[in-house]
């Protein structure tokens, strides 16, 4: 039984289209909350936690109501398309909002903004889990961690169109001294990436065809369920098992808080300390997700060696250096230099080996029962982090200093590694694996 690399690949362009949006809303709504309508950072912060919050409620009910859906597409193909076409719309809309704003101010353009950024929000927590979920639908069990490699990877090429598109159309040259900067240009081009990864999936993938066909292979294996309950239909987990949990997930909301709040903040952190604008920020973040990328073979490899514990913690080591090392080079120089983007590139391979080893851990405690509930753990742990993250950094960059920024999500990245050390379950070794089945620890 081998991975049907295309078929997942096109299922994973419902992914695509969510990180693209994903990627350009951290790095172009600080700038136009705090640019446009002059918010503080506190405020700021506040609404770009709004989609995390939303999420912890969105994204498991949605992803409960896809499974309890039956039409002609599918379960989840209907949430796929309407949830899409409702967020190209809205997303549209938001830079005419804003370009009206910065022509003439007023509560109605304000209101209106908000209005219709919540509407935004909501239409991407309504398709983010079923998409997900589509994954695991289509595929057998035994190959469901390859195809989560595979989706991952979509993921990242979402995102890495985004900041190529940035770069190109928002450089330091273009953007440096204007007094407001118009995005309808880059709202436009993301969201025909959205419409065209999701119009290309619908037409190439049958839904309700593959997925009966992979639910009569699942029949015919009984072997593949390994599940373990209670009589009742709950799991039941060892005591040790579920301490190395709750450290597990300790460690995630905390290297959450660290990360997110430098990928939320890093756009105006640059703007205000150094002068740049978001074509330099996007660059720097585009080399970081490329050192990610190009790092995820060689992590596999060195998670199956020496297992995933280790690999995570020299990523958490690795990223909390970085993280200091950029507040070292943003403080002596007033530009970003080359070595930044070096600096940059680590800081990908670091979360590399953190992001592509922490929710197989989660999943391997379950030992194979229940993966969505435990697939939720990990979502509300990181997710909850992303929603503190933005508040709270954007207070101390407000109240201390612009520059508390690195030395901030160095500090919790480094506690956990304190946390980690307690997780002594869900670190499985197995054969080191070559090409693209090395990527099949991804998250």
């Amino acid at each position: 039984m081998k991975l049907n690399y295309k078929r997942t690949i096109l299922v994973g362009l419902a992914f695509l289209s969510i990180c693209a949006f994903w990627q350009m809303y951290d790095n172009v709504m600080t700038l136009i909350l705090t640019g446009t309508f002059h918010l503080n950072e506190s405020l700021a912060g506040a609404i770009m936690a709004a989609d995390n919050i939303l999420a912890l409620f969105l994204l498991p009910l949605f992803g409960a109501l896809s499974d309890r859906t039956n039409t002609k597409l599918g379960r989840r193909m209907p949430f796929i398309l309407g949830g899409t076409a409702g967020a190209v719309i809205l997303m549209n809309l938001l830079p005419m909002l804003d370009n009206g704003y910065a022509a003439s101010p007023s509560v109605f353009e304000l209101a209106s903004f908000v209005i219709v950024l919540g509407l935004l929000l909501v239409s991407m927590g309504t398709y983010r889990s079923p998409a997900v979920a589509l994954m695991p639908d289509v595929t057998p069990k035994p190959l469901r961690s390859k195809g989560n490699a595979i989706i991952n990877l979509m993921g990242a090429v979402g995102g890495v169109l985004y900041l190529a598109v940035a770069a190109v159309l928002y450089p330091t040259s273009k953007t440096e001294g204007l007094e407001h900067i118009n995005y309808q240009p880059l709202f436009l081009v993301v969201s025909l990436i959205m419409l065209v990864s999701v119009v290309v999936l619908f037409v190439t993938t049958r839904e309700p065809e593959l997925a009966r066909k992979n639910q009569e292979l699942e029949r015919e294996h009984p072997e593949w369920n390994l599940a373990e309950d209670d009589g009742a239909g709950h799991e039941v987990l060892p005591a040790p098992v579920k301490r190395s949990l709750g450290f597990l997930l300790t460690s995630i909301a905390l290297w959450f808080i660290g990360y997110n709040g430098v990928t939320t903040w890093f756009t105006k952190y640059v703007a205000e300390v150094m002068g740049e604008g978001l074509g330099g920020a996007s660059t720097c973040l585009l080399v970081a997700t490329a050192g990610a990328i190009v790092s995820y073979i060689p992590i596999g490899m060195v998670a199956s060696r020496i297992g995933r514990k280790k690999t995570i913690l020299c990523g958490v080591v690795l990223l909390a250096a970085c993280f200091m090392m950029g507040f070292v080079l943003t403080t002596v120089y007033s530009s970003i230099q080359p070595i930044m983007y070096v600096v940059f590139a680590l800081v990908g391979l670091a979360w590399a080996a953190i992001n592509v080893n922490s929710l197989p851990m989660v999943v391997e405690m379950c030992r194979g029962s229940d993966v969505g509930k435990f697939t939720g753990y990990y979502y509300t742990f990181s997710m909850a982090a992303q929603v503190v993250t933005p508040i709270l950094a954007g207070t101390l960059m407000r109240v201390i200093d612009y520059r508390v920024l690195f030395p901030y999500a160095a500090l919790f990245v480094a506690l956990s590694f304190v946390t980690m050390l307690g997780v002594h379950h869900g670190d499985t070794k197995v054969e080191a694996k070559k090409g693209l089945d090395a990527f099949e620890e991804m998250d």
